[in-house]
């Protein structure tokens, strides 16, 4: 085990999301992870892409261990606030299983499908778009902008829409049924990335009810206008 996993395993209790590594591995110069939580994604990209990587969680208590985590990396960087559509602040539902908190009210499928993800309170966040922390310079290719908000994706992503040119790579958790109260489903999601360039090239790591019906996966999205670098993947 590298000693930044290790490290962060023992005094952090914080573990790479190491299902993320079909999409990380091969190299990336920047990542910018909206929806960090305690650090998962950013410790997996650090360790195996060894891209840059700059991520937004508007939690206190996930932020505060992610900045233990990356305490010694000066390549990470965070910004605790939350990514939307508009400025402002905005009340956010708190999950019993903080990864599972939503800027949308949890529904009652979720809870259900996940035991333990109900929800146990309310706090206000700070919301904000993209470019009000970054801008076009940050973002060196390639480039992969992730987002796993729950249920929260497109507002996140009409938040990141004057810098989304800047990226050769969405890699974006989408819901196929609705587990948070009004979201949008991943064919809206889809249809929006289009838009923009942005085509479906993978589906990974799958969740499933319990009869069997899958509810959400992990979506890479590859830009295919002009040159963009293949991560591997079939074209």
């Amino acid at each position: 085990m590298q000693p930044v996993l290790r490290h962060a395993l023992i005094n952090h209790r914080v573990v790479a999301g190491v299902e993320h590594k079909p999409v990380l591995n091969s190299a990336l110069m920047t990542v910018i992870d909206i929806g960090a939580n305690r650090g998962q994604f950013a410790l997996a990209a650090r360790t195996i892409s060894g891209a840059r990587v700059i991520s937004f969680e508007p939690l206190k208590q996930a932020a505060e261990i992610f900045e233990g985590v990356f305490a010694d990396d000066p390549a990470v960087s965070l910004h605790q606030v939350a990514i939307g559509d508009e400025s402002g602040e905005k009340l956010i539902h708190l999950s019993a299983h903080d990864h599972s908190s939503s800027l949308l009210e949890i529904g009652e499928r979720q809870s259900a499908v996940f035991p333990g993800t109900h929800e146990v309170g309310t706090r206000v966040v700070r919301v904000g778009t993209l470019d009000e922390f970054i801008s076009h310079k940050d973002i060196v290719s390639p480039a992969m902008l992730k987002l796993d908000v729950q249920g929260f994706e497109l507002q996140a992503l009409k938040g990141c829409k004057s810098l989304i040119d800047r990226f050769d790579f969405i890699y974006c958790e989408c819901s196929f049924v609705e587990l948070y109260k009004h979201q949008k489903l991943a064919h809206e999601v889809i249809d929006y990335l289009h838009a923009f360039g942005f085509n479906l090239a993978g589906v990974y790591n799958p969740q499933y009810d319990p009869g069997g019906n899958c509810i959400q996966s992990d979506l890479l999205f590859r830009l295919t206008k002009g040159q963009a670098p293949n991560l591997g993947l079939t074209k």
